[in-house]
């Protein structure tokens, strides 16, 4: 989790939402990505998704179902259902998303008992850490209250 907070890290600097990901294949770190929707133009480009991607090239399979994906925030829809596709094996998520979030909070893809995968799911991990950025960001954005 240490590596995708890094990750999240350099998202901010770049004026990106503050989520980073990595993803673990036998023990080994294969893929490492930040947000990047604003720099891309691509509301696609959640740090999750650029992770499974580069994860999936490097590994040579789409199916990723030996591999841990660490993110800093519990993955929304769009990438839950990328994660379930790629059959990841294990989620490690940091912050909560009680707006979007699809691992508990507003819905739960990544355990829906109809899919046909079902990844081993932590919530909560260095969730602390993870939603100071996030706020920190954010906060920076609002102009200030008088």
């Amino acid at each position: 989790m240490g590596l995708a907070l890094e990750e999240a890290r350099r998202a901010a600097a770049a004026g990106e939402v503050p989520v980073g990901a990595v993803v673990v294949a036998s023990g080994a770190v294969v893929a490492r990505a930040a947000n990047a929707m604003v720099t891309g133009r691509d509301a696609t480009q959640h740090a999750e998704l650029r992770a499974l991607r580069a994860a999936a090239y490097a590994l040579r399979e789409a199916r990723l179902g030996n591999a841990t994906l660490y993110v800093t925030l519990e993955p929304c829809a769009m990438c839950a259902g990328a994660i379930v596709h790629a059959r990841v094996g294990r989620v490690v998520f940091g912050a909560w998303d009680e707006k979007a979030g699809m691992a508990g909070s507003v819905g739960d893809v990544l355990r829906h008992p109809k899919l046909n995968h079902r990844p081993e799911v932590h919530g909560g991990v260095r969730a602390e850490e993870a939603s100071v950025l996030l706020r920190d960001f954010f906060a920076s954005r609002r102009p200030p209250r008088e």
